[in-house]
């Protein structure tokens, strides 16, 4: 199992640069970011720091979406950074959530989605596409550097399916076994359709993981509300999936939407953070099950339970205020174990 680190591109960007550098001696294979230009920087610049500071860690965001920035841009900046520092990067792209919605817009249809995926790919990997009617390509994307996976976060049926029949990674983001084997079972079965290889596809799940000292009632509840703003952000895509299937659907488990029910609206000025106030409705058997808290043969165990179901990366959300201690339990007692 590969390991992954997720943080905010809060500044100083220098500490994000920093502790990607600890990631990858700490033997994190992979280093992601936010991807929300309004709430933190951004993150392209940011990225050429860190794969300039590291040999072998992939960079990338978690995720970028379609909407954000012009295709051609978005591959231009990932054919430009493994022009430059060999092919390390990994588009990790959705629909946008913060990105879109803190600017007042909306998350993409997932046919957006998926033309938009094509295309990035296809450019930042020196192919020609049509775009407008007009034949587009870049032509200084050498062979040597023409690597750009895709992969892409989703929850929904419509999405699993996408994800199956065009991506090269699934993200998803809660760790919880019964619905990460759901889901990627339905990925699988969406590939078969679509006459891919299934195993083909790389399955990353993405959640904070909180090591504590032992399983007291007082560290596992602190561990809680570090965590509990996770809960919050799933909650803004189960939210979309009940308007649009409704409640006790079958298309989505009521695993995942149930906990959703006294959700009041969502506040982004607090987004992936610790102290957000609109996630008190976020019970706490929720963050148990989507997250990883507790001592380090809890995460163990956990992780054990995902790669059996067929998870290729565990990647960690640090953003709390163990993120340090945690990085480094990881890289002395999980990632020798089972990496």
């Amino acid at each position: 199992m590969d390991f992954g680190l997720v943080l905010q591109a809060d500044p100083p960007a220098d500490d994000v640069i920093a502790l990607m550098r600890t990631a990858e001696a700490a033997g994190f294979t992979h280093g992601w970011t936010f991807d929300s230009v309004v709430l933190w920087q951004e993150p392209f610049v940011i990225y050429s720091r860190i794969l300039e500071a590291t040999s072998r860690i992939r960079i990338g965001p978690m995720v970028t979406n379609p909407i954000t920035r012009d295709w051609t841009v978005t591959a231009s900046l990932f054919a430009t950074l493994n022009d430059m520092y060999g092919p390390r990067t990994v588009c990790g792209i959705g629909r946008g959530d913060s990105a879109v919605r803190v600017p007042g817009g909306h998350p993409a249809t997932l046919a957006r989605l998926g033309e938009g995926m094509r295309v990035i790919k296809e450019l930042a990997e020196g192919r020609e596409v049509d775009m407008h009617g007009t034949r587009v390509r870049i032509p200084w994307v050498r062979p040597e550097a023409a690597q750009l996976p895709i992969w892409m976060a989703g929850y929904g049926p419509r999405a699993l399916e996408l994800v199956g029949r065009q991506a090269d990674g699934f993200i998803l983001q809660l760790a919880d076994p019964y619905l990460t084997d759901f889901m990627v079972k339905s990925v699988r079965l969406a590939a078969e359709r679509a006459g891919r290889d299934p195993d083909a596809i790389t399955m990353c799940v993405a959640a904070p993981a909180y090591v504590t000292a032992d399983d007291s009632a007082g560290a596992l509840s602190h561990a809680r509300d570090q965590c509990r703003w996770f809960g919050g952000m799933v909650g803004n895509h189960v939210a979309d999936l009940v308007a649009r299937y409704g409640e006790h659907s079958s298309a989505v488990p009521d695993e995942l939407t149930a906990y959703i029910k006294n959700r009041q609206g969502y506040d982004y000025s607090h987004h992936g953070r610790a102290d957000n106030p609109s996630t008190d409705f976020v019970p706490d058997n929720v963050i148990d099950r989507f997250c990883l808290i507790g001592p380090v043969e809890t995460h163990v165990q956990r992780l054990m339970e995902l790669r059996e179901i067929g998870i290729d990366q565990f990647a960690v959300y640090a953003m709390h205020d163990e993120r340090d201690s945690t990085v480094a339990a990881y890289g002395e007692r999980v990632v020798p174990l089972l990496g």
